[in-house]
């Protein structure tokens, strides 16, 4: 994503840091819901009860949390699955999009594996595999430092309403990411509940934004490479960059990456699936979002580049996260972190999260009014909104951020009172 800042939007190597620092800003959001997860002791797919009621909120999961799951599932498949194939290209084997439907499923199943064994798996390996991942990927920015070129410039530089536009366009790919990070309360609710909110917001917040700020950069400094093409061969850059001794190792290590993420991922879609009530146990719930994500996978590698549906993606995917994460976030301040987490286990009309038959209209209203305004402002090459088309500008995160945390707070305060003592 930060080659595409370059060699896609046509920024300057100033003007794609500046962005890449903005988007950043999005993990502070990510890290304020992960103080529910202590607080309430359970998944965010629960805790999320609270602001959409119990029945609400299994519309909410529905549609949502599987759709936000199953897109990155298949995003950083994709990523996996380029690599395996470009690993597999230097052994000799031809670039057939069968080979490419086979290494999804292979890169699928090893990731449902450590899914199925869940949290006590990702406890004991992660580590190992974090330390691992950072290792190789500090070696890999170090031997592409001789391809950077500090001094690059675009062919044709930008300027007036079009850098900006390009700019909140590159804005808008990279901030979806923490954004999206909607089930954060998943991962921090194994933590003691007397951890102090603003370590597990920290924590989380600087976990995302700091490798990110990082890495998404020096993406942006191999696109100054000369012949580097990332658009249409991002694996070829790393081909030509790295020693061909290494060039495999660094290949396993983005596949194995993909399969620790997309692990936790569907650790988490496999929880959201009981959350609806569904009478399901976690490991075929698991076993039906991979199988989402693995078909949107095949699709996105078989019929488009890698880059082009990634990029697309991730800006049509705000349109559903941004709104999300607002009215998250905006509940979790109204109630300054405090959950309970019995209270929300309990799906029942006797629940406190019960509201109107079961629905919190208020939470459900907002969702929809940040949804909304998020299209309008939304400019990409799927559709542009008319808020978009007038300005050129794409302001879907911010539109769908300020229009459903507004608006919940305004329509449900004294909804909230009760559960803000």
């Amino acid at each position: 994503m930060g080659a595409v800042m370059i060699a896609v939007l046509g920024l300057s190597l100033l003007q794609a840091f500046i962005v890449i620092a903005a988007a950043s800003v999005g993990w502070i959001l990510t890290g304020i819901i992960a103080v529910s997860g202590p607080a309430a002791g359970t998944s965010g797919s629960v805790i999320s009860r609270a602001m959409y009621g119990v029945l609400g909120n299994r519309l909410v999961v529905g549609l949502y949390g599987w759709l936000l799951a199953a897109v990155y599932l298949s995003l950083t498949w994709s990523a996996a699955s380029i690599n395996g194939l470009g690993l597999l290209g230097r052994m000799g084997l031809a670039q057939t999009a069968t080979l490419g439907v086979v290494v999804v499923l292979v890169v699928s199943g090893l990731t449902v594996l450590v899914a199925v064994y869940g949290h006590g798996l990702i406890l004991k390996t992660y580590p190992y595999i974090t330390n691992f991942l950072v290792v190789m990927f500090v070696i890999t920015s170090l031997f592409m430092i001789p391809h950077f070129d500090f001094s690059h410039a675009p062919a044709e530089p930008l300027g007036g309403m079009h850098l900006a536009m390009m700019m909140t366009i590159g804005f808008t790919m990279l901030v979806s990411t923490p954004v999206s990070f909607i089930n954060s309360p998943d991962m921090a609710r194994y933590l003691p509940k007397e951890t102090p909110g603003w370590r597990v917001a920290a924590a989380t917040a600087l976990g995302g934004a700091l490798p990110g700020i990082v890495f998404t950069s020096v993406g942006a400094l191999i696109a100054t490479g000369a012949g580097f093409d990332m658009v249409l061969d991002p694996m070829g850059a790393f081909d030509a960059g790295l020693p061909g001794w290494f060039f495999p190792l660094f290949t396993i290590a983005v596949i194995v990456a993909a399969i620790a993420l997309n692990a936790m991922t569907t650790y988490s879609a496999s929880m959201a699936l009981q959350a609806l009530g569904i009478p399901i146990r976690r490991i075929p719930s698991a076993l039906i979002i991979a199988v989402i994500g693995t078909a949107l996978t095949i699709v996105s590698v078989a019929i488009y580049d890698f880059t082009t549906a990634v990029s697309q993606m991730l800006q049509v995917i705000v349109v559903a996260a941004g709104p999300l994460m607002a009215v998250f976030v905006a509940d979790v301040l109204m109630r300054r972190g405090r959950y309970d987490g019995v209270d929300l286990l309990d799906a029942s009309p006797s629940s406190s999260f019960w509201y109107r038959k079961g629905w919190n209209l208020a939470g459900l209203l907002s969702l929809v009014l940040g949804g909304v305004a998020s299209a309008m402002c939304l400019n990409s090459e799927v559709y542009v909104g008319p808020v978009a088309a007038a300005t050129g500008l794409d302001l879907s995160i911010p539109a769908g951020l300020v229009i459903a945390a507004g608006s919940y707070v305004l329509l449900s305060r004294t909804r909230l009172t009760a559960h803000l003592a």
